[in-house]
């Protein structure tokens, strides 16, 4: 029986501009101001270009992505990685905008994909969702005999339309996301933790913010409550931040 090779280790050009945007519904989203600091100081730690804006209606999700996908299109310089944090009441699927309508996630990833984003072609997309995606609450169960500790509170060639992207969660796909009044989110805060204080590929942060959560308890209406993200990646390579 022949040794197996070890995989390749083939990165991201991370030399050029990287470009950070921000949609945040405040409104009716204590906390939220706590996030966007950690986020801007994530960002301004690794180096990104960051844009926020504060409380988009429905429809404006749309057009400041839009906005996004024309100022990385003209960008003087080559652009080499791109985040996009999405922070909003949500249901599966879909975001609320300030004015309580909906719009659809899949709507908003396909502005940066590889065919309608000439800057992003074959560069990591990164994009980050702070919102519910459904109604159900996870209690938890028990591991073994321990008890988890417990925490309060660039070729010619081809490539497919959406390859090079990374979606992550807050929750997963049929339940709610947690946020603490004054603390802001557990999961925006360990996220950009990791993010800043941590260094290795991307999907290896992103093991360690899923072990943190899963690790931690969360008291809501006086019940202890488990939360994990949920990670989808298409990348081609390691994508190294730092």
């Amino acid at each position: 029986m022949s040794n197996p090779r070890p995989l390749q280790e083939e990165r991201y050009d991370m030399s050029g501009a990287r470009m950070a945007l921000t949609l945040c519904v405040t409104k009716a989203r204590e906390g939220s101001e706590v996030d966007l600091d950690a986020l801007q100081h994530m960002f301004q730690q690794l180096g990104f270009e960051s844009t926020v804006k504060r409380d988009p209606t429905a429809q404006q999700f749309q057009e400041e992505l839009e906005k996004f996908q024309q100022t990385l299109d003209t960008w003087a310089d080559p652009v080499s990685c791109a985040f996009v944090v999405l922070m909003a009441h949500g249901e599966e699927g879909v975001l609320k905008g300030e004015d309580g309508q909906m719009v659809k996630l899949e709507g908003l990833f396909e502005i940066l994909n590889n065919k309608n984003c000439k800057a992003l072609r074959a560069k990591p997309k990164v994009y980050i969702i702070q919102a519910c995606r459904g109604e159900h609450r996870d209690l938890g169960e028990t591991v073994g005999e321990d008890q988890l500790m417990a925490i309060a509170g660039d070729s010619p060639q081809t490539i497919p339309t959406y390859t090079d992207t990374l979606h992550i969660y807050s929750t997963v796909e049929g339940y709610i996301a947690y946020r603490h009044d004054q603390e802001g989110s557990y999961f925006i805060q360990t996220l950009t933790d990791v993010f800043t204080n941590r260094k290795g590929p991307i999907l290896e942060l992103l093991t360690e913010v899923t072990r943190r959560m899963a690790e931690a308890e969360l008291i809501q209406e006086g019940k202890a409550r488990k939360v994990n993200p949920e990670i989808q990646s298409t990348l081609r390579k390691r994508l190294y931040l730092q």
